[in-house]
């Protein structure tokens, strides 16, 4: 049998187990697998020594196209994406302006992201104050699932997003369980870490250390305790993202194990820098929920060993330099965000995998398989027979320096700089096509695809 692309001689991870075989490929479709595979193939790709992996199906991109695609467009981010051995990405509702909260915001997005991207993606819808009547017409549209926001963003500017009251959070988990969709919910109480910004700012008090001290971890707990709460009386799917502290995953599994439909994420940057850190690194390592202390990482580690945390997603949440330095070296009037989705894999297993001895196993279920399945991409999130041919080569053995020169963000800047890293992507295929190559970078012309959620069969994309 002919086929389009044949991997030889790689260790394959699969859900449960990891062993030695061949995978064929065609029409985009992994179709056959054997220890040692008989047949043909217009191209045959040798990987001996690496992992064969399915690629990474991160749940967490922001994307700031259109309006602000001065910050990262589609063609950049993908191909970041792409080079850190993902394969897929669900863009956040934020930061693009307008942000996508209508149907008409939606409908622009599309547009933006049509033939720039290297990799495929689907698009979360935002539950924000006002649009409690345009959720259903997202869902017709082919969102995958909605997000808000418990703590304060946004700004003065028409379209931005914005943050939620009870009433608004409490009626959209009724009308989002309603339709059957998963809410992604930033947690953090706005009310305490906006005054606790406020004392600070008054006393002066405007450094790394002080900003981590006004976003405690109790305030990420609360506002869990809350969203589990009203999730519970209205039957709402939930989903909390950058979960920072052990405390709040402790909330969202006993919630789960009462019988809550509940799932979480952390993200890279909570297990490799601690608040010490921040405060040597600078605003590059600005985030909300704040990087923590390490007795609060070693404690979020043990929750990650225990397989609590479901699924890591990088939260890439990329700014123009100059909203990232400034000449007060005030850190509350710094751009919360972090650059990391081209690290996301390699540093991950790194931590993970090597140094901490975490099954590979339950590795590619955290980066792939968990969240595809969480959010309904049927074609994705692992290596299996009619399965999407989403694969990524990972060398265990080759180690690298992370490069300003090597990044592919629109700008060049990551809280990874200088950092040694003791795993490499070498590969990166999109149903079956090589996107990037460790030699060659980025292959080819964008090809990634929009994934339509399932409840949209009939929505035809605005061309």
């Amino acid at each position: 049998m002919g086929y389009d692309l044949m991997i030889r001689n790689g260790t394959i991870v699969f859900r449960e187990n990891v062993k030695k075989a061949d995978i064929a490929i065609k029409n985009g479709k992994i179709v056959a697998m054997a220890e040692c595979l008989i047949g043909t193939a217009d191209q045959i790709v040798d990987a001996t020594g690496q992992l064969v992996m399915p690629g990474m199906v991160d749940a967490h991109v922001h994307i700031c196209e259109p309006g602000r695609t001065e910050w990262e467009g589609f063609e950049s981010g993908s191909k970041a994406l792409a080079a850190g051995g993902t394969t897929s990405y669900i863009d956040m509702p934020l930061n693009a302006l307008p942000a996508t909260t209508t149907k008409e915001a939606l409908e622009l997005k599309l547009a933006a992201a049509k033939g720039k991207n290297y990799i495929d993606y689907a698009l979360y819808g935002g539950l924000v104050p006002g649009n409690l009547q345009n959720l259903q017409e997202l869902s017709d549209a082919g969102v995958v699932a909605y997000k808000c926001f418990m703590a304060t963003c946004g700004s003065d500017l028409p379209g931005d997003f914005k943050n939620i009251d009870d009433f608004t959070l409490y009626e959209g988990m009724k009308k989002l369980a309603e339709l059957e969709h998963v809410l992604a919910i930033h947690a953090e109480n706005a009310e305490i870490t906006d005054r606790l910004a406020l004392e600070m700012i008054k006393q002066g008090k405007t450094s790394a250390s002080d900003f981590v001290a006004s976003r405690p971890i109790f305030t990420e707990v609360d506002a869990v305790k809350r969203a589990l709460l009203l999730g519970k009386e209205t039957g709402c799917k939930l989903h909390f993202v950058h979960i920072s502290s052990a405390d709040a995953v402790g909330e969202i599994i006993t919630a789960r194990n009462q019988g809550q439909d509940v799932t979480l994420e952390s993200c890279p940057h909570y297990f490799t820098i601690t608040a010490r850190q921040f405060q040597a690194i600078g605003p590059l390592a600005k985030c909300s929920p704040p990087l923590r202390s390490k007795v609060e990482q070693d404690k979020l580690w043990e929750a990650f060993k225990q397989a609590k945390i479901d699924m890591l997603t990088s939260d890439h949440s990329p700014c123009p330099p100059e909203m990232k330095f400034s000449a007060t070296n005030n850190m509350f009037e710094v751009w919360g965000g972090i650059s990391g989705c081209q690290n996301n894999v390699d540093l991950m297993f790194d931590e993970a995998v090597k140094k901490r001895k975490v099954p590979v196993t339950q590795f590619v279920r955290m980066i792939a398989t968990n969240p595809a399945e969480r959010f309904n991409l049927r074609a994705k999130g692992e290596i299996a027979i009619s399965k999407d041919a989403d694969i990524i080569l990972v060398d265990p053995n080759q180690s690298y320096v992370v490069k300003t020169e090597n990044y592919y963000y629109r700008h060049k800047h990551s809280p990874y700089t200088n950092r040694k890293i003791d795993c490499r992507v070498t590969k990166t295929f999109v149903r079956g096509q090589l996107v990037y190559d460790l030699d060659e970078g980025i292959v080819g012309k964008p090809i990634g695809q929009l994934i339509l959620s399932q409840k949209s069969s009939n929505y035809i994309v605005p061309s």
